[in-house]
């Protein structure tokens, strides 16, 4: 199920019936949002729900897109097929230099009937000429009117609708995780009392923390760091509401501006994710 985007799903609804689609897309927003469920979802139009041979799903390995990922999709393009070939690159900014080198000479040489979904978080990461080779389609967060009417259509009370609601954020993703298990939700409400106790923690339960977290899997390392993200946005919004709190602004654009800078470290480079998180451990207090 997709909740929202309807602007970017009419318009590859559009190219398809005009017959006019591009040879490479690039699906840019923020994570959890729904872009990889658009793309699978524009796949699956392009080659028929069972021909599941025409779709290559390309994705990070320990955080990295390797160069081999790129080549072994070439003899891949040479198999005859009567429909599109269609290749999702999931969390593109993850490909090395050499991975998107390989990329950029084949986006430069379009073969056929064949289809690239780049999607990312971080797009600045790509290479400029990736860029200007791409039909750039940009996504956002959904509405939290969208999001709530949603949840409560599933049979969820209106108490519980709207806890999943705020604590979603927007994204859809999100949502949709807290309502097929309810220990996500009950996991993301304890990571984010941790982070709210953390945050009036001494030096040393900080730097545990980081030692901790650091040793996680990198998609749960940057779930961890959004939820942090997204409490201190909170506290932000309270103190410009007025709401007496603790720290100044400075500090909390600070703390934002850290955290933000981590995600993407993390992300995108081979930084040592243990010193990472101690550097913003230091600030949270």
């Amino acid at each position: 199920m997709i909740i929202g985007h309807l602007f970017q799903r009419q318009y590859l609804e559009k190219a398809v019936k005009m017959r006019k689609i591009p040879h490479a897309f690039l699906f840019s927003g923020p994570e959890k949002i729904g872009k990889k469920k658009v793309a699978l979802e524009f796949a699956k139009t392009l080659i028929g729900f069972e021909n599941s041979f025409d779709l290559a799903l390309v994705e990070p390995e320990e955080g990295l897109i390797q160069i081999s990922k790129i080549r072994d999709l070439r003899s891949w393009f040479y198999l005859s097929s009567p429909s599109f070939k269609v290749v999702i690159i999931d969390n593109a900014h993850c490909m090395n230099s050499e991975a998107q080198s390989s990329l950029l000479k084949t986006l430069e040489e379009p073969r056929g009937k064949v289809v690239f979904i780049l999607i990312t978080s971080f797009p600045k990461i790509l290479l400029p000429t990736i860029i200007s080779r791409v039909e750039v389609l940009n996504f956002y967060k959904t509405p939290d009117s969208e999001i709530k009417k949603y949840v409560q259509n599933q049979g969820i009370d209106q108490s519980a609708a709207a806890k999943i609601t705020v604590l979603s954020k927007g994204k859809a993703g999100l949502a949709l995780d807290f309502l097929s298990d309810a220990e996500k939700l009950r996991k993301y409400e304890q990571d984010l009392q941790e982070i709210a106790l953390l945050s009036y923690s001494s030096l040393a339960s900080r730097f545990s923390w980081a030692g901790k977290t650091s040793k996680k899997e990198l998609k749960d390392i940057v779930a961890d760091l959004d939820i942090s993200l997204n409490y201190f946005r909170d506290i932000f919004l309270s103190k410009i509401k007025g709401i007496d709190i603790s720290y100044s602004f400075p500090k909390l654009r600070k703390i934002l501006s850290l955290i933000q800078k981590t995600i993407f470290l993390i992300s995108t480079t081979n930084v040592n994710k243990k010193v990472a998180l101690e550097v913003l451990a230091i600030e949270l207090n």
